[in-house]
């Protein structure tokens, strides 16, 4: 990689996972796959919620938005990962490190936010089954979504304009393989990024309050079900709400880490690997994770595998 003038020039080098040219194209190719396996995975499931009478309901719509999250999610960040390791160059410009930054808080609160919204609605339809559809009828589901997106953007700006208005004073040198806030905040000599602590801290509140209501949610779920007599309905329950805690775990745990750890000149195998759990994982295995245990989600796939038609209730198509 190019290692001159990277405190004078424009852009950012990312310095990525090694500058062995052999690793570099292992890794590239191994992203490759990941990315890949999460855009087809992820638009398989966008497809099928939106064209099969049987996933209308509620929360194969929350599953379409978060399968565009994810795509969207996975698409900042690995393209330009793989275009780096494969022409062995970890620059990128000022105005990519803006979008890239920009993109990613704003998906990444997306998915914290729809995950919340996942979790309400197994909430309601376990515990208020009889309630189910006027509660989460297509008007607020519509709503709902429209508020997760907009609250996106929203963390998207105000991070965006805090992190991008500190002065770099040091070395432009990221050791990530995409431009992340912590390492920005390591190249500011002054204290002018505390405009980003001051966004990080209200968003880390918000973040709290969401897991916490998704907490919350999966206590009444879990009392709710045990208390179920049929071993079949227990089994239906759990078949539709362990995936979403999984993803759910697997989101926050790894992200929270990455976040609270402090940040190193010279970070370990170890941070970077946490890094792609956060960045690249979840939306490779999320539409598995969700695929494994439904069965109107198989047959579905089937459907579509084996060329068969699809017809659409009007239920719900408010939604879509």
């Amino acid at each position: 990689m190019v290692m001159t003038n990277v405190t004078t020039m424009s852009g950012f080098l990312l310095m990525g996972f090694s500058d062995i040219r052999e690793l570099q194209i292992l890794h590239a190719l191994l992203f490759l796959v990941m990315y890949l396996l999460a855009l087809a995975g992820n638009l398989i499931i966008i497809i099928i919620t939106t064209l099969d009478q049987h996933l209308q309901p509620p929360m194969y719509y929350f599953l379409k938005h978060l399968s565009l999250l994810d795509l969207s999610f996975i698409s900042v960040t690995v393209p330009q990962s793989i275009d780096n390791f494969l022409m062995d160059d970890g620059y990128i410009s000022h105005g990519q490190c803006v979008l890239q930054v920009f993109f990613f808080t704003s998906l990444a609160w997306a998915e914290m936010a729809i995950l919340t919204v996942m979790s309400y609605d197994r909430y309601v339809a376990i515990c208020f089954p009889l309630h189910y559809e006027v509660i989460m009828d297509p008007s607020k589901c519509k709503w709902a979504v429209i508020a997760i997106w907009l609250s996106g953007s929203i963390s998207g700006i105000l991070y965006t304009a805090t992190a991008f208005s500190i002065t770099f004073c040091r070395a432009k040198i990221i050791h990530q393989f995409f431009c992340d806030i912590p390492q920005l905040l390591k190249l500011s000599c002054s204290n002018d990024y505390l405009g980003v602590i001051g966004v990080a801290v209200f968003m880390s509140v918000m973040a709290i309050i969401c897991f916490t209501s998704i907490v919350l949610s999966y206590i009444h779920i879990f009392s709710t079900v045990l208390r179920i007599s049929s071993a079949e309905g227990r089994s239906k329950a759990f078949s539709t709400c362990l995936p979403h805690l999984f993803v759910v775990s697997f989101f926050l745990s790894t992200g929270i880490f990455e976040f609270l750890k402090p940040t190193s000149d010279s970070p370990t195998a170890f941070d970077l690997i946490i890094s792609v759990f956060y960045t690249v994982m979840p939306p490779a295995l999320n539409p598995i994770i969700y695929s494994l245990r439904n069965e109107a989600m198989k047959g579905a796939f089937r459907k579509l595998l084996m060329g068969g038609e699809f017809t659409r209730k009007k239920i719900f198509l408010s939604c879509c």
